[in-house]
């Protein structure tokens, strides 16, 4: 692996590469050191992932990992001025995607069980954004491990954070919209900037589907059904929203069948592959992308199969597809059931738990 020395600077060298990124004019030893940082990152992500394929194979989960872009590293930054690059949680992250609540509820559990050294960091209510969605709509959970083994080749990256993020088939054909509608237009709903009512569509899209597959809610329990799809509808017509992801154009790019993959998205919606069968190689490739990217969208990114990453990162091969399939028949079916309460307060505890541990 290319750097990948964890014990190479100390926390607070790390932290102050952060701080000359985040002023906008970073020297070249800042940057160093963050790659360096990254691809430290990238050891623990390529065997914690090891652990999470066993358990997901052939159960129909869907498993794939990304290193974080430097520039989204350097936007988190910027929106968190309090922020330390050296206790950045999601610098690792591994996406596992379900095919049902119910099957990733029963994961995690077991997940929770398992009897490995790494260190769940965090309450195991504080991230769940399925019982608790954020107010923007998104629904998923995550989990922050610490990353511990009793190897020599891997203690010295113990410490290190990594980040697992749960979510349905449904939860994530939400999701990658988001991020398609920031990638194609000057809004970004998912940090809550640009034109309100696109974050508004997303909203209403998100309890849609949450109601009509899901059997829950997200953050407007209160509207009717008749209510809820009719703003939904007024919005769109006036915005235009699901026009636009219908008229993309799928990337069909073919990867083949190495695990390892660069995704390059240009600034004009063309996407360029660099597949690669050893991470080392990618990782080398991704930095050299990054130092030269002239507006680019780059991310390395790993999947047991090309169907897993096309379905894990469906944003950067512009296919919102399923997305627009839930929302279109969703709204039929709510029309349908004339409900006014479509979500039995103990299902939603069942998702959501007790009001005092949502106050968690």
């Amino acid at each position: 692996m290319p750097f990948a020395d964890p014990t190479a600077y100390t926390k607070g060298q790390i932290n102050r590469a952060g701080a000359e990124v985040r002023s906008g004019d970073p020297s070249q030893e800042a940057l160093d050191i963050i790659n360096n940082w990254r691809a430290s990152h990238a050891y623990i992500l390529n065997t914690f992932q090891a652990t999470l394929r066993n358990r997901t194979r052939g159960t129909g989960i869907t498993v794939a990992q990304r290193l974080k872009r430097m520039r989204t590293i350097v936007s988190k930054l910027d929106r968190q001025p309090k922020m330390e690059l050296a206790r950045m949680d999601d610098v690792a992250g591994c996406r596992l995607i379900f095919p049902n609540y119910k099957s990733l509820a029963r994961f995690r559990k077991e997940f929770h069980r398992a009897r490995f050294g790494h260190k769940l960091r965090n309450d195991v209510y504080k991230y769940d954004y399925i019982g608790r969605p954020k107010s923007d709509g998104y629904r998923g959970i995550h989990d922050i491990y610490e990353y511990n083994v009793s190897s020599l080749l891997g203690r010295d990256y113990n410490g290190l954070l990594l980040e697992l993020q749960y979510r349905t088939i449904y939860q994530h054909a939400w999701a990658t919209s988001v991020e398609i509608i920031g990638m194609i237009t000057e809004n970004q709903p998912k940090f809550h900037a640009g034109d309100e009512r696109h974050i508004e569509f997303f909203r209403l899209a998100s309890e849609i589907i949450a109601r009509a597959y899901e059997r829950t809610n997200s953050c407007y329990p209160d509207l009717t059904n008749t209510e809820l799809v009719r703003r939904f509808r007024r919005l769109d017509n006036d915005i235009h929203t699901l026009a636009v992801l219908k008229g993309l154009n799928r990337s069909t790019t073919k990867m083949g069948g190495r695990k390892n993959v660069i995704l390059s998205l240009s600034t004009e919606g063309n996407l360029d592959l660099f597949t690669y069968a050893k991470g080392a190689d990618a990782l080398r490739k991704y930095f050299q992308l990054e130092r030269l990217q002239n507006g680019a969208d780059i991310v390395l990114v790993k999947g047991d199969t090309a169907a897993d990453i096309r379905l894990a990162y469906k944003n950067y091969f512009s296919d919102p597809d399923d997305f627009v399939r839930y929302v279109e028949k969703g709204c039929k079916k709510l029309i349908s059931k004339q409900s006014r309460s479509p979500v039995p307060k103990a299902r939603r505890q069942e998702h959501g738990l007790s009001k005092a541990r949502a106050r968690v």
